[in-house]
């Protein structure tokens, strides 16, 4: 057996979906295609109320601002880094959130119920 693409795709909301495509070969040679949707561990936190937050390319102040969240959003965490120490409405903490490809947010402004790591570290 062997897995020949991994694609991940939107799925409900507050995860994401990876499509598996497996192709597998008989004692004929003949090849079968199999394709199966896995959703994945990713959950949504909400940003602290009231607020816009700023995207920033980088764990830290020092990076631009990508974009800004708007007030009540939601966001994915895919992984989590060190960097600057932020206060926030949810404490004090130097660990910044990866929400998209690039894409950073403080976790003192994303109500996570930890104050430690929820996701993976950022490789």
């Amino acid at each position: 057996m062997s897995v020949d693409r991994v694609q991940e795709t939107e799925g409900r909301e507050g995860t994401a979906d990876t499509e598996v495509t497996e192709v597998t070969e008989d004692r004929e040679g003949l090849e079968a295609v199999t394709t199966a949707t896995v959703a994945a561990a990713v959950r949504y936190y909400s940003v602290a109320p009231g607020v816009r937050l700023n995207v920033r390319s980088g764990p830290g102040t020092n990076y631009s601002i990508v974009r800004v969240l708007p007030e009540g959003a939601r966001v994915p965490i895919y992984c989590q880094r060190p960097g600057e120490r932020i206060s926030g409405p949810y404490g004090t903490t130097n660990i910044w959130d990866n929400i998209a490809d690039g894409d950073y947010i403080s976790d003192a402004y994303v109500y996570t119920g930890s104050s430690g790591y929820v996701a993976p570290r950022c490789a």
